[in-house]
């Protein structure tokens, strides 16, 4: 089946591409193995020299690749420009820390009766990153920039709705010095993926998308006794409590849910507020969502575009008729509008229950639940409600409430006073059905490590 690239403002077909054949994605294979066999061994300022290179490429080209990314899977303009930003900055992080953080660490001799004692981290080999298209640079180069400077090679398989931009990254390392075959983009459907998992040469595998994708590539990868990383869906908390700064919890809620127009795993999803400030926090809140435009995300002027897919928009309709069905109440938007494209107008719902799809599922795109909580108690169990464990937010500045959502929050993050994101600097994955492993920070790159003991007497 072929691969087509399609924008999702227009449903227009933009490209076409042909999955790759078994003789070419052999050779793809073939190079992998055989240029790990030699980069593995290249120094870490070297290979740093190299993560520069395609860090400065990505920033002269950053409007080229904002605007694919764009036209490709509906992200507006200005988020693309900044996704592009982030990718660079994530770069040179590693490229700057990588000897840091593969530096032998000494251990004490005297305390295992060694002449010397300590742990190398060595590369494992070809990985295979399967890669979601809600943020097409960032989620690569997330994985491709700690794996490359560890000295693996990556086998990047993009999702299928942006081939254009898989190709883009796929030559990007290459052309700013790499090793040609050190980073290479597989245009393979969802049905090949098995058979990359299970070759020989392919020695781990991480994946960023859905839990459904996470628990087959886990099994396949578990039968092959193969390193996975895996992070998943989110149902994201964000916690209002009455001492927190209304104005700039109300105002950060809104971006935090229609960021990518709403399309993230961590952005805030469920909005739980304390009954003191909750008609004051709605009021504001449903506000500011009505007064979003949306629009075409290649006008500077558009705050929430269309969503990447047909699919994803018909389920999100399903979602919102699910819980309007069932009793909830929609006060704001919970519409298709009638226009070309995959969109679907910001919404605020509330009196969503338990036996509505949306109370345990996650819910992806510009639609924000919010609930009333009779105090901090209610609200950390209710945040804990879900089988989601990746990101929670909570406002406050009452010490006590902050070290209880700090301790108790059950999430790979926990932000307080501001929006759940990823840095560089920070390791970030979640736990529970949320997945496992880390990205990013000294984490992210040891994961596909060898963390190997050296005893010497």
């Amino acid at each position: 089946m072929a691969i087509e690239s399609i924008n999702p403002t227009t449903g227009e077909t933009l490209r076409t591409f042909e999955p790759l054949d078994e003789s070419r994605l052999e050779e793809r294979l073939a190079t992998a193995a055989r240029v790990f066999g030699s980069y593995r061994t290249t120094d870490v300022k070297q290979r740093a020299e190299w993560m520069l290179g395609a860090a400065a490429l990505l920033e002269t080209e950053q409007e080229h690749l904002a605007r694919l990314m764009t036209v490709e899977m509906g992200k507006t303009l200005a988020s693309a420009r900044a996704e592009v930003a982030k990718c660079v900055r994530g770069m040179r992080f590693y490229a700057e820390r990588a000897g840091e953080f593969l530096a032998d660490e000494p251990a004490d001799p005297a305390a295992v009766g060694a002449r010397q004692a300590y742990v190398r981290y060595q590369p494992l080999g070809p990985v295979l990153a399967i890669m979601p298209w809600n943020f097409p640079c960032w989620q690569v180069i997330r994985f491709a920039a700690p794996a490359l400077m560890a000295g693996n090679v990556g086998l990047l398989k993009h999702a299928s709705n942006v081939p254009q931009v898989a190709l883009y990254l796929g030559d990007l390392f290459t052309r700013a010095g790499f090793p040609e075959g050190c980073f290479q983009t597989l245009l393979i459907g969802s049905d090949q993926v098995e058979r990359v998992l299970r070759d020989d040469r392919v020695v781990a595998v991480t994946l960023t998308g859905s839990e459904d994708a996470g628990r087959s590539v886990a099994s396949i990868a578990g039968s092959e006794v193969k390193k996975t990383v895996l992070e998943l869906g989110g149902s994201d908390p964000y916690i209002v409590m009455p001492s927190a700064d209304l104005a700039e919890a109300v105002a950060t809620a809104v971006t935090a849910r229609v960021q990518n127009n709403g399309q993230s795993c961590i952005a805030a999803k469920r909005f739980i507020v304390h009954t003191g400030v909750y008609d004051e926090f709605l009021d504001g809140f449903v506000s500011q969502v009505l007064s979003l435009r949306l629009g075409d995300p290649i006008d500077e002027d558009t705050d929430v575009g269309p969503l990447a897919t047909q699919q994803g928009r018909d389920d999100l309709e399903r979602l919102v008729a699910d819980a309007v069905g069932r009793g909830a109440r929609v006060l704001c938007g919970g519409v298709t509008p009638s226009r070309t494209g995959w969109f679907f107008e910001p919404t605020v719902i509330t009196d969503v229950t338990p036996e509505m799809r949306m109370f345990n599922e996650e819910v992806f795109g510009p639609v924000a639940q919010v609930y009333r909580v009779a105090g901090i108690d209610e609200a950390i169990a209710l945040a804990n409600i879900t089988t989601f464990g990746l990101g929670a937010g909570a406002w406050t500045t009452d010490p006590v409430e902050r070290d209880r959502f700090v301790d108790e929050l059950e999430a790979g993050a926990v932000t307080v006073n501001g929006m759940v994101a990823s840095h560089p600097e920070l390791p970030f994955g979640g736990i529970k059905r949320s997945g496992y492993g880390r990205e990013l920070s000294a984490n992210g790159i040891r994961e596909f490590c060898n963390v190997k003991t050296v005893w010497i007497g």
